[in-house]
C-alpha cells in the first residue's frame, strides 16, 4: 500500500513539474527558428511572475548561421520602454548550447529568469534576445507577465 502512494505521489509531483509550451509572439528571429518555448511554472497566460521566486526558461531553437559564440540580452518591456532586465548567465554557450553553434541544428537553450522582491507588482512584456557573434538574432521571443507579491 505504502509502494501505492508513493508511486502515485511520484507521478503526480512529475506531471506537476512538467512544463506546458507557452504562446509567444517572434521579435525578430532572424537567423534562427523558435521550435518551442517552456517557461516553468507558468500554467496560464499571462505568466503570473512572484517576487523572489526565479523560474526556467527553455528554448528549443535551429540555427540558420555559424556562430562562434551566442550571448543572451533581455529586457522587461513597460508601456514600450525597455528596461534592461538582469539574468544569472548572459552567456548562451554556458546555458545548454554546445559552441560554436552549427548552422540547420537545433539546440535547446536554458536558462533562469529571477524576479527579485523589489521589483514593481507590475504588467509588463518580457523580451528574450539570444544574439550570435555578429549580433545576429538566433532568436527574439516576448510574452506577457505579470509580477505579483
Amino acid at each position: 500500500m505504502r509502494f501505492l502512494v508513493a508511486a502515485f505521489l511520484f507521478l503526480a509531483l512529475g506531471a506537476s513539474a512538467l512544463a506546458e509550451p507557452v504562446h509567444f509572439k517572434d521579435c525578430g528571429s532572424g537567423v534562427g527558428v523558435i521550435k518551442e518555448l517552456n517557461v516553468n511554472p507558468c500554467p496560464t497566460q499571462p505568466c503570473k511572475l512572484h517576487k523572489g521566486q526565479s523560474y526556467s526558461v527553455n528554448v528549443t531553437f535551429t540555427s540558420n548561421i555559424l556562430s562562434q559564440s551566442s550571448k543572451a540580452v533581455v529586457h522587461g518591456i513597460v508601456l514600450g520602454v525597455p528596461v534592461p532586465f538582469p539574468i544569472p548567465e548572459a552567456d548562451g554557450c554556458k546555458s545548454g548550447i554546445n559552441c560554436p553553434i552549427q548552422k540547420d541544428k537545433t539546440y535547446s537553450y536554458l536558462n533562469k529568469l529571477p524576479v527579485k522582491n523589489e521589483y514593481p507588482s507590475i504588467k509588463l512584456v518580457v523580451q528574450w534576445e539570444l544574439l550570435g557573434d555578429k549580433g545576429q538574432h538566433l532568436f527574439c521571443w516576448e510574452i506577457p507577465v505579470q509580477i505579483e507579491g
